[in-house]
């Protein structure tokens, strides 16, 4: 897989609110980069921004090797309504809309991809459960069983870790190696360091706008040394 992801002067601004300044990034194929910040910093604006979902004030998101539908975005989980009466099963199958269309039904073929997708993240005994009833940790192993079955050469993660327990995480971590040993383009918006550190060979640190990308030792390093410097002008 070679797909890519560029930024070339890309803003976003809602009203006088800027949400991005301009920049230009690139990220390589096969990279594994993680967005950090503080709140409100714009990363989740730029995972949208490149998913076509919010109006650029200037500059364009170029892809390369891939078109736009046919990229895996995992939204914040908050952000799905959960009352919808859809069991696991369906939930999970929105996976291979972008493949087979929306009017198709799965084929015997994708069936198995479905069963395979949902037991490979530890659900297959809750498949006929709703998704109102999944506990907060289940639902994101649903949403990562719908991107196991898009295969997507390009996921846009945002937050999956948040709220959920440190098995659920060390598991879906999991799935993010392979997929990055697979050769696949991983963006994932994080909070946690210490993840970041272990499993991240590129971040990018936002601030409305692009204020490191790089190497994760070299960028951490650098948002550490800012905080440092912030809370000691405050203490003085």
């Amino acid at each position: 897989m070679t797909s890519s992801i560029g930024l070339e002067g890309v803003c976003v601004r809602f009203g006088r609110t800027v949400a991005l300044e301009p920049m230009d990034a690139t990220f390589a194929p096969g990279s594994m980069t993680a967005v950090i910040g503080e709140n409100g910093a714009g990363k989740s604006t730029l995972l949208r921004a490149i998913m076509g979902l919010v109006r650029l004030t200037s500059g364009r998101v170029r892809l390369d090797g891939v078109r736009r539908r046919d990229i895996a975005y995992l939204p914040q989980a908050q952000e799905i309504d959960r009352s919808f009466p859809i069991d696991v099963t369906d939930f999970v199958s929105f996976g291979a809309w972008p493949r087979i269309g929306l009017t198709r039904s799965l084929s015997a073929t994708e069936q198995q991809k479905l069963l395979a997708a949902i037991e490979r993240v530890g659900l297959f005994a809750e498949r006929q459960k709703a998704i109102a009833q999944l506990s907060g940790g289940q639902f994101q192993r649903a949403l990562f069983a719908r991107l196991i079955l898009q295969d997507a050469p390009i996921l846009l993660l945002d937050e999956p870790f948040a709220a959920v327990d440190a098995k659920t995480t060390a598991d879906l971590t999991g799935l993010l190696r392979g997929w990055h040993a697979d050769g696949r383009t991983i963006v994932a918006v994080l909070h946690d360091i210490g993840l970041v550190e272990r499993e991240f060979e590129r971040t990018m640190l936002l601030k409305h706008g692009l204020v490191a990308h790089g190497p994760s030792r070299v960028v951490l390093a650098s948002a550490i040394a800012e905080r440092q410097a912030r809370a000691r002008l405050v203490a003085a």
